[in-house]
């Protein structure tokens, strides 16, 4: 029998080999071969960081087209706290694995924590105040401009008239049954809040009551239907001028919400006034471009309002033309779901 000697050379591999049996160096050949192979298949993106394979960017996001009511220029979206709310979004790219959190209108933190995005329905904050949407994908985050979401302070903490040191009074539907309900809640308006544009024309500011209290936060109610009314009218008036360009108009708002208790003050203010429930406003509009306000003016927006609610029945309302040498000339529009006119 032939001696194995101790020390054996294998070309192949470029090494000595003490005392391993033939079988071995067949498998440690065939290992640096199948390494090599990998080395050369894998794709470049696989061998990248695992961190920077994982990120993906958030695509562009907005609001969809139908989250600005019917005249497509109210900003404002309402809710109760807490409550599901529909907040519909055009995602331009793929929205799987995304998440949403909200922010607080002058801070950069989150308010809530990231839930995921299913659909068109979000849930709001629990907390009174205005708030944008912020699109999260792990660490990355995205801001979607052009609405804000108003979360109401609920109308049942309100006590004998007063919300948070604001004194805003009594509704009749407190006091006799049958009447009008209450507003569900109240917009919580801070002094960094005031000029937040809620539509195309209107900021929150508009809607203030004109009372002497120096008390912050206040409060307010608004109708959503009303905003969407008001800017149809512009729109209508506007679309008079004959030109492509819609011409821009200003709505002055003389009164918006006005509190029960500041109601019960005002001049010929009905008792249950409709500017009780945020559902009316007595605005100004130079509808014929003349730079001033006068009683055409005020027919010209009635006009307005009159094609409005017979292109929109779901706005009907109240609609009264007012003149007076204190006042001037101004229109009262409220869509409070039966029609009802005057003059005053």
């Amino acid at each position: 029998m032939q001696d194995i000697p101790l020390e054996r050379r294998n070309p192949a591999l470029g090494v000595h080999l003490k005392h391993q049996p033939r079988r071995l160096v067949t498998l440690v050949v065939f290992l640096a071969a199948a390494i090599g192979a990998v080395q050369f298949a894998t794709p470049v993106i696989e061998r990248r960081p695992f961190a920077m394979f994982m990120a993906k960017p958030i695509p562009k996001a907005e609001p969809s087209a139908d989250a600005f009511g019917t005249s497509g220029e109210v900003l404002l979206k309402f809710s109760m706290p807490g409550r599901e709310v529909e907040y519909p979004l055009a995602v331009h790219g793929d929205p799987a694995m995304l998440s949403y959190e909200w922010i607080r209108l002058g801070s950069e933190k989150p308010s809530t924590a990231a839930r995921p995005l299913r659909g068109d329905k979000v849930v709001s904050p629990t907390a009174a105040g205005f708030y944008r949407l912020r699109l999260v994908r792990g660490n990355v985050r995205r801001m979607v401009d052009g609405l804000t979401l108003a979360v109401l302070v609920p109308f049942d903490r309100k006590e004998d008239g007063m919300l948070n040191g604001y004194r805003i009074g009594t509704y009749l539907g407190e006091r006799l049954s049958g009447r009008r309900t209450p507003p569900e809640g109240f917009l919580e308006i801070s002094r960094a809040d005031v000029n937040l544009q809620i539509t195309k024309h209107l900021k929150v500011s508009d809607f203030l009551t004109h009372d002497s209290q120096d008390v912050w936060p206040k409060y307010a109610a608004v109708s959503p239907r009303l905003l969407d009314k008001l800017e149809l009218v512009i729109a209508e008036v506007s679309s008079w001028r004959g030109s492509d360009v819609p011409v821009a108009l200003d709505m002055d708002v003389h009164s918006g919400f006005r509190s029960p208790d500041h109601n019960r003050r005002v001049r010929r203010a009905a008792r249950d006034s409709q500017h009780q429930y945020g559902d009316a406003a007595d605005v100004t509009i130079d509808a014929n471009g003349d730079g001033r306000i006068s009683v055409i003016d005020s027919k010209m927006v009635g006009l307005a309002v009159e094609i409005v609610e017979l292109k929109h029945p779901e706005l009907v309302g109240g609609l009264g033309l007012y003149t007076s040498r204190r006042s001037g000339s101004y229109v009262h529009i409220d869509a409070r779901g039966q029609r009802v006119r005057w003059r005053g």
